[in-house]
Order: C-alpha cells, then sequence, then structure tokens
C-alpha cells in the first residue's frame, strides 16, 4: 500500500498542534476533537508506512480509554453537583445531608477513581505510541513525550501533572514535525567509529563450478 509519508507527517503535526490549542476558551474542545481526529488518521497512515499495525492500535487504544475516562469523569461532576442540590436549600442557604447526597458523593468518588484508572491506562498505551516512534524515527523528541505524558498522568492528582502533559505534547508536536523519511541505512560502526566493511559474498557451488577450467 502506497503511503504519502510527508501526508501522514503534516496531519500529526496539525492534530497535536490543534489538541495544544484545547485549552482555548469555549472553542478549545472542538479544535481538541479536530486534532484526535486528525492524529488518528496520521497513525493508521504512518503504521502503514512503517508496516507496524500495533503503532495504530496503541493510539486508537489509548484514545478509546481516554473517552471512558472523560465520561467517568462527567459523571462524577453531575453527582455531585445533583447530590449536592438535594441537600441545599436554595432560598435560604441550608446544608441537609441527604441519602441523595450521599448517593451523589460516593458516585462522585466511583466516578473520579474510574477515570483516574483508564486516564493511566490511556496514557500507558500512547507511551508505548511515541516509544515506538522514537524508535523507528529516531527521533529523541518522541521518547521524551512518551516519559512526560506518563509521569504526567500520574501527578494528575497533585495538578502538576497537567503541565508536564502539556510539555509532553509540545515534544511530540517537534517529534512530528522533524521526523524524516526512511533512507537507506549504512552499515553499522566498528567499536573505533569507522562503518563496517561489506561482508564479501560467499561463491556459490554454481559460481565455482562455471569458474573451474
Amino acid at each position: 500500500m502506497n503511503v504519502n509519508f510527508e501526508y501522514a507527517k503534516t496531519l500529526a503535526g496539525e492534530g497535536s498542534i490543534l489538541l495544544l490549542l484545547g485549552l482555548i476558551p469555549y472553542v478549545g474542545w472542538v479544535l481538541a476533537i479536530v486534532g484526535i481526529v486528525l492524529l488518528t488518521k496520521a497513525m493508521k497512515e504512518l503504521s502503514y508506512y512503517y508496516q507496524d499495525e500495533s503503532l495504530y492500535k496503541e493510539a486508537l487504544t489509548g484514545i478509546k480509554f481516554y473517552g471512558v475516562a472523560i465520561i467517568a469523569a462527567a459523571v462524577a461532576i453531575v453527582s455531585i453537583v445533583i447530590g449536592a442540590a438535594s441537600a441545599t436549600d436554595l432560598f435560604e442557604g441550608n446544608f441537609v445531608f441527604t441519602a441523595a447526597f450521599a448517593v451523589g458523593l460516593i458516585a462522585f468518588f466511583a466516578g473520579l477513581i474510574t477515570a483516574f484508572v483508564f486516564f493511566l491506562l490511556a496514557a500507558s498505551h500512547l507511551k508505548a505510541t511515541f516509544t515506538k516512534l522514537a524508535e523507528k524515527t529516531g527521533e529523541g523528541s518522541f521518547s521524551t513525550a512518551g516519559t512526560l505524558f506518563f509521569v504526567g498522568s500520574i501527578l494528575t492528582i497533585v495538578m502538576v501533572g497537567f503541565l508536564l502533559i502539556f510539555i509532553a505534547w509540545i515534544f511530540a508536536t517537534i517529534g512530528f514535525f522533524s521526523m524524516k523519511s526512511r533512507q537507506y541505512q549504512p552499515y553499522p560502526k566498528n567499536g573505533n567509529g569507522s562503518t563496517a566493511a561489506q561482508p564479501a559474498t560467499q561463491p556459490t557451488q554454481t559460481q565455482l563450478t562455471e569458474t573451474q577450467p
């Protein structure tokens, strides 16, 4: 299958930039969704280019887990809001602990825990994707992005993790725009730094027979 490397590279770079712009108020979520779509398409193209389907599968699985994490977080927020509303007199401002508030509080913590677990699962798959890209492209930015992304996902509990995730996407964006198409790889270097000589081709039995007088 013919794959346009420059096309895939551009898709990935643009998708990564749109994800970074997802922090813009009001319209950021739209840009982030478009960025995810572009990145998914790019990873599929790159998986064809490098003949490694795991690139696409790891990325897609990570995105799916992110979807579950977002839904769980949304359920947690809605649950605590509804529970708090049921326990508060909106006119007098009195708080009364109710069964509905207890249920909402339980659902809130359950949702947060679920969101965090799937967030970590998603991060592990995306880290695997970046690691594979680093191996195939030789771009160290991908390796740095994968490490920062995973560590940042763990540290989201203390909020500083979100900053690390943002920095990780910056490194990923640099990697996407910097990666080069596959070229002829020279023979590996010897221990002294010189290029190893090409191994001589051993003559076949037929060739030996033909050269005999």
